[in-house]
């Protein structure tokens, strides 16, 4: 079955029932879905399993609630299959607020940790900028170097930066509205497949979240950090990760930085990995695997049914 890696996937992978069925057929996820709400003080599992979506989408709820589905997953795998991360597994990598579930798993921090840095995460990153003020748009069809050249010209003395670069011709841009609307007509002039803003309230992975980042580092200031029992794969280095210290300023950096997506792939594929497997909701980051590396198998991991058929593989 090859070398396996981890993916935790980030914001826009939440849907309503989104755990549900995990919590149903699993004490291992229950536990986790209620130690979440308990570190919350909020029924955010009701949410997740019940809705509405509006609530659910909302920044401060989707990032810890994204995380628990994740690591539900995991526990359901450590818990009731005996999987050991370090036995099967070579590299973890999360994307945006999935690298926080990747360093959960990996055990540099605990869960209740992890639901706490999240919700902080969600509100200073919806504080950072007052809404209308920014935006952020997906362009499609380009090279990471057209994002950044199209950004670069679209400033004109405002932010416009590459958010995202996802691979497969996806690179997610993020900043003043303005700036972003001149960066869509500009790829569309030139020719490039498609362009499109995306229903985000705050321009995330861009200068203007720097009160943002702020936050996290004085947050992250006041937390222990642990060696991960597995390296993780950094969004802002796209580089294997193992030492404690290094995380700190990588999850500080990732707030207004670019989530390195397609290279971050292709160092897992270099360390040897073909079998990627995306634990949570939805299916976002196996599409992109499947971009990114067509050689590869990817799957994702998130429901009963799911988990069943990884361990028939396993």
């Amino acid at each position: 079955m090859g070398m396996h890696g981890f993916l935790f996937p980030g914001q826009g992978s939440q849907a309503v029932g989104m755990g549900r069925d995990l919590a149903a057929a699993s004490g291992a996820a229950r536990e986790v879905f209620q130690e979440v709400d308990d570190t919350l003080g909020q029924r955010l599992s009701k949410l997740m399993f019940e809705g509405p979506a509006e609530e659910l989408t909302l920044t401060a709820n989707a990032q810890p609630a994204l995380m628990a589905v994740s690591i539900a997953v995991l526990r359901v795998l450590q818990h009731e299959a005996g999987l050991v991360l370090p036995d099967r597994v070579r590299l973890l990598a999360g994307h945006s607020l999935g690298e926080y579930s990747a360093l959960a798993a990996a055990g540099v921090f605990d869960l209740a940790t992890a639901a706490r840095l999240l919700r902080l995460r969600g509100e200073a990153m919806q504080q950072a900028v007052a809404p209308g003020v920014g935006a952020m748009a997906a362009l499609l069809g380009v090279t990471f170097d057209d994002a950044v050249a199209i950004c670069d010209e679209a400033a004109e003395g405002q932010v416009v930066q590459p958010a995202n670069d996802n691979g497969g011709g996806q690179v997610v841009i993020s900043g003043h509205a303005e700036a972003v609307d001149r960066a869509i007509d500009l790829a569309k002039a030139r020719g490039f497949r498609r362009a499109m803003k995306l229903p985000v309230s705050a321009p995330f992975h861009c200068t203007l979240m720097q009160p943002a980042a702020d936050a996290m580092a004085a947050a992250l200031a006041e937390i222990s950090l642990g060696a991960p029992s597995v390296p993780v794969v950094a969004n802002v280095s796209a580089a294997p990760e193992a030492d404690p210290a290094r995380f700190r300023p990588l999850l500080v950096d990732q707030v207004t930085g670019t989530v390195r997506w397609r290279e971050t792939m292709a160092t897992m594929a270099e360390a040897g990995i073909d079998s990627f497997i995306e634990l949570g909701a939805g299916k976002v980051l196996s599409g992109l695997t499947r971009r990114i590396l067509p050689e590869s198998r990817a799957m994702p991991v998130g429901s009963p049914a799911e988990i069943e058929a990884l361990l028939a593989q396993l």
